[in-house]
């Protein structure tokens, strides 16, 4: 009997691997019960932010040791038959993998098809190209005019001179003024990245691009195109990311798909006092024996939407962990250079106009029990009332 070339290990491997697992769950089991992460987490299941993510990954590591403490109670016969199964599953896995890479070069080959018409799209939002009346052509047109002329006559504003002077100015107008940053602040997601300071440098953003990476590992990077500022002196800023679409030996069938595990962002060439992601804060210090008290001046971290360009580094060492605050800021940081590239970059102007943001709402329904009880709230504002206090607060 021949073993087939694709399955990984061999067979007597696995066993001892299992058997070894088998033995060691109950001690496994206990050793995740005594972590206080892990208990903590348990005993806080509604704790915000990453206390919640702590909660997900202790969570999974303890039902992980229950799958195997229930394994270990098979009979003998039926364990040596699901090893069987693994196998058979590990090779399905492998081809997967296989079919993604492919996605991955049919992605890469579409996305050139697409490429001018995204540099049209750059060339009409930063005005070096006035497309004709034909190309401005849309069938909502006469609706948008019937409704621009009801407004006009609601609020009186058919005066020919006022008219004549707000078209003048219209004239002056270049491009799409704002383009990108419309769309960041539309974006839920993004415009809590966007801080005030932050906008008078997004008005200089004029196109965001997508580079895929072809190669082995597979990516890609995000280029954001400014236009000459006082700011940075950087005319492009890029952020890099790389993608994993080979199931780890360790755990293969933990594997779902192409996987982004590392990003790299870029030096910003910041001009002198113009590094919105750092600010100065005075504080006071006491001596320990005089008592003399002096202020000194440190530069700490400001919040910004250019801290994106400097995101955590990732060990290279692919076993190395990663403490939680950092891996909950890298795992928001891959899901939003994904949401760039999948979405904002390929239908931005309906994330400009707001027509994208509907259809994604479209996505979501509601579930049941989760609208909100009139009895309840009655409930909750009475407990809140001040007239409802108890007796030694009343």
């Amino acid at each position: 009997m021949t073993t087939d070339p694709e399955r990984a290990g061999d067979n007597s491997e696995m066993e001892s691997v299992e058997d070894e697992d088998d033995n060691k769950s109950p001690e496994l089991f206990s050793k995740i019960l005594n972590r206080p992460d892990v208990l903590a987490a348990l005993q806080d299941r509604n704790a915000p932010g990453i206390e919640v993510f702590k909660f997900h990954i202790a969570n999974r590591k303890i039902l992980n040791i229950i799958y195997l403490i229930q394994m270990q109670n098979l009979p003998a016969p039926v364990k040596r038959r699901i090893k069987a199964l693994k196998q058979l599953q590990l090779v399905t896995t492998n081809i997967e993998a296989k079919f993604y890479e492919e996605v991955h070069a049919l992605e890469c080959a579409y996305y050139k098809m697409c490429a001018p018409l995204y540099e049209k799209r750059s060339d009409i939002v930063s005005g070096i190209y006035e497309p004709t009346d034909e190309q401005c052509v849309w069938e909502s047109d006469d609706e948008e005019e019937a409704l621009t002329n009801d407004l006009k006559t609601k609020v009186n504003l058919e005066d020919d001179k006022e008219q004549k002077k707000e078209e003048s100015e219209n004239e002056d107008i270049k491009g799409i003024p704002d383009f990108w940053l419309t769309i960041f602040k539309n974006v839920e997601t993004l415009a809590d990245m966007v801080q005030e300071h932050d906008e008078p440098i997004l008005k200089h953003l004029y196109d965001i691009k997508v580079i895929f990476l072809e190669s082995n590992p597979m990516g890609f990077v995000l280029e954001f195109h400014f236009e000459q500022n006082e700011y940075f002196s950087n005319s492009v800023l890029t952020k890099e990311y790389i993608m994993k679409c080979t199931p780890e030996k360790n755990d293969p069938f933990s594997f779902e798909g192409p996987e982004i595990y590392k990003c790299k962002g870029c030096v910003i060439n910041w001009k002198k006092g113009k590094n919105v992601t750092v600010k100065t804060v005075k504080k006071n210090q006491k001596h320990k024996s005089r008592g003399s008290i002096r202020t000194v001046t440190k530069t700490v971290q400001n919040d910004s939407f250019f801290n994106f360009f400097n995101p955590p580094v990732v060990p290279e060492d692919s076993e190395a962990e990663l403490d939680d605050d950092t891996q909950a800021l890298l795992t928001s940081d891959f899901e939003i250079g994904h949401y760039i590239r999948e979405r904002i970059v390929p239908r931005a102007v309906l994330y400009y106009t707001g027509e994208g943001l509907e259809d994604e709402d479209e996505d979501y329904e509601e579930e049941e029990g989760d609208e909100d009880d009139p009895d309840e709230e009655d409930e909750d504002d009475e407990e809140s009332s001040p007239n409802n206090a108890p007796p030694d607060q009343a």
